[in-house]
């Protein structure tokens, strides 16, 4: 659910400083980041914004050892299964530094490879029969996309617009209908909810790439984006490249492919709700 307009009006959460300037506790404001990627000064960097808009050097914080190792305690703390080399979190973990040193050495190298994305297919909520396609990558990728998200997650964070709620920090679900509940009081009654169909299925990846070159100018960070977007599926003894969607990432990707829809539109006299592929309009 996410839409066309926010109020002026609705508050801000802390987890979103835009506009913020420099002064005061910065590291307060950005809590929620990495700390071994965002440092102070890079903070006070995102904050004011850096020259023509863009990021550049950001391939070395992804693979720096004290990040490959943060990235590695949140895919533990997510859990989840092995993916199509059947390695498990605590096969992986037994060797562990042994593992993130071989893999930052050819993330260096820019000789990593993504592998394919084990299928698995799950029941829907609430429908016995329906099941929808669940992607498991392996661990080292999980590591690895973790640790590309500490990196890149502020850099889009900082610009998203108020009535996104999905995959942001401090936000989710339950903030939105909260803010639904907000509107509902107010007087608006006529509501849109619509849910896109597939929709991390056909994320075409042209336009998903252009945004974020729109902020980061990292050739090898680019390139190992486009790697992650290329990767193929396995479902049984079946293989394939999917064509549209991808598996890197969904925050980054949810929120990315439909930042341009998550503009302001003045002229607009609609108030919005989005969550990843859903959005709800209350017509004012």
């Amino acid at each position: 659910m996410e839409g066309v307009q926010d109020r002026t009006t609705e508050e801000r959460p802390p987890t979103v400083p835009i506009g913020a300037k420099q002064g005061g506790d910065i590291q307060a404001r950005w809590a929620w980041v990495e700390p071994t990627v965002w440092t102070e000064r890079m903070l006070a960097a995102l904050e004011q914004g850096v020259k023509g808009g863009k990021w550049f050097s950001l391939m070395d914080k992804v693979y720096a050892m004290p990040n490959l190792r943060a990235a590695f305690a949140k895919v533990k703390a997510n859990a989840g299964a092995a993916g199509v080399d059947r390695q498990t979190l605590e096969m992986f973990e037994q060797h562990l530094e042994a593992n993130l040193e071989r893999m930052a050495a050819e993330l260096k190298a820019k000789s990593y490879q993504p592998q394919a994305v084990r299928r698995k297919w799950i029941a829907k909520a609430g429908k016995s029969k329906d099941k929808r396609p669940l992607g498991i990558p392996t661990v080292r990728d999980r590591v690895v996309q973790a640790a590309m998200r500490h990196v890149m997650e502020p850099i889009f964070e900082r610009d998203f617009a108020e009535h996104s709620y999905g995959f942001r920090p401090g936000r989710g679900c339950k903030a939105a209908l909260r803010r639904v509940v907000e509107l509902l009081r107010a007087g608006y009654t006529h509501v849109v909810d619509a849910d896109l169909k597939s929709y991390f299925d056909t994320i075409p990846h042209s336009p998903l790439l252009e945004e974020v070159k729109g902020k980061i100018a990292d050739g090898r960070m680019l390139e190992m984006i486009e790697r992650y977007l290329k990767n193929s599926v396995m479902d049984g003894m079946e293989q394939w490249t999917p064509q549209g969607g991808t598996r890197l990432c969904p925050p980054i990707q949810s929120r990315t492919s439909q930042q341009p829809s998550c503009r302001r539109k003045p002229a607009s006299r609609l108030y919005a709700c989005r969550v990843a592929s859903g959005f709800r309009l209350s017509p004012e």
